[in-house]
C-alpha cells in the first residue's frame, strides 16, 4: 500500500531535517575522506576507491573502473550540484594519481608484499564553533601506519615499511607543502561549505514543515474536540429514548 503523495513528502521532509539536525546540532565537524589505491589493478576491479563523509555520516563515494562520483545520502544528494562538490571531486582525481606514484616507494621499504600493494589514505579536518581546528593525514600500508599532523607537522610512523611516505615528504618540500594545504585549507573550506549549504536548505523546510505540524496539530485538536461531542449527544440522544419509551409504556398500562 502506497503512502499520499503529500504525507510522502512530509516524510521525507522530516527525514532531511533529522538528517541536518544530527549534522548541525554540534559545535565540532569533521570531513573524513578514505581512499584505497593501489599502483595495479586486476581486470575490472578500480585501482582507486574513495569513500567521504561528514560527522561519519556518508555522502560521497567513488571507484576508477567507473570514473563517476556518487553522491550518498541526503546530504550527498543536497550538495553534489555545488562548486565545492566539483572542486573536491576534481582535487581527489588528481590525489589519487598522486597517491600511486608513492607507492613504489613504499614497496621497496616493503620489497616482500605478497599480491598488489595497497595503500589506504585517510585525509580528516576538523571545525568547531565556526573555526577550523585540525587536520591530518594518515597512511596504512599492509596494518603499518603514519600520521602527518598537519597543525604540528609532526610524524608519528609505526613500523618501517611506510617510512618510505615520510622520507618522500621530507626531501619533496613541494610535495609536503601541496599536501599541507588539501588538508589545512581545501578540506576545511569543502567542510565549511557543505555545512552552510545544510543551514540553507534546512531554513525553508523547517517552515514547511512547521505548517504541516500546524495542520496535523489543528486537525488534532479538531479530532479531540469532535469525539468527546458525538459522545455526549449520543450518551442524550440514549437517555431521552429511554425515558420517551418508559412514559410510553407507563401510558399504555
Amino acid at each position: 500500500m502506497s503512502l499520499p503523495s503529500h504525507t510522502a513528502r512530509l516524510l521525507w521532509k522530516i527525514l532531511l531535517l533529522i538528517e541536518a539536525w544530527n549534522i548541525l546540532g554540534h559545535d565540532a565537524h569533521s570531513l573524513c575522506l578514505n581512499l584505497t589505491v593501489k599502483s595495479q589493478a586486476r581486470p575490472g576491479q578500480p585501482w582507486c576507491e574513495v569513500q567521504g563523509s561528514v560527522d561519519r555520516k556518508p555522502f560521497l563515494q567513488y571507484d576508477s573502473d567507473n570514473n563517476t562520483f556518487r553522491p550518498v545520502g541526503l546530504l550527498g544528494e543536497k550538495v553534489n550540484a555545488t562548486n565545492a562538490w566539483t572542486d573536491l571531486t576534481q582535487t581527489l582525481g588528481e590525489v589519487g594519481q598522486e597517491l600511486r606514484m608513492v607507492l613504489p616507494v613504499i614497496r621497496l621499504e616493503k620489497n616482500r608484499t605478497r599480491g598488489l600493494p595497497t595503500l589506504q589514505v585517510k585525509l580528516c579536518c576538523q571545525r568547531e564553533a565556526g573555526r577550523y581546528t585540525g587536520a591530518s593525514w594518515q597512511f596504512s600500508f599492509n596494518g603499518q601506519t603514519a600520521v602527518f599532523d598537519t597543525m604540528s607537522m609532526n610524524w608519528t610512523v609505526i613500523g618501517p615499511g611506510v617510512r618510505g611516505i615520510q622520507e618522500e615528504w621530507e626531501n619533496s618540500q613541494d610535495l609536503a607543502e601541496h599536501f599541507r594545504k588539501l588538508s589545512a585549507g581545501d578540506c576545511s573550506h569543502w567542510l565549511r561549505e557543505f555545512l552552510e549549504h545544510w543551514e540553507k536548505v534546512l531554513e525553508p523546510t523547517v517552515q514547511s514543515v512547521k505548517f504541516s505540524d500546524n495542520c496535523q496539530a489543528s486537525s488534532i485538536q479538531l479530532i479531540t474536540w469532535i469525539i468527546p461531542s458525538i459522545f455526549i449527544c449520543s450518551v442524550l440522544i440514549g437517555i431521552i429514548i429511554t425515558k420517551h419509551r418508559r412514559r410510553s409504556g407507563t401510558r399504555k398500562k
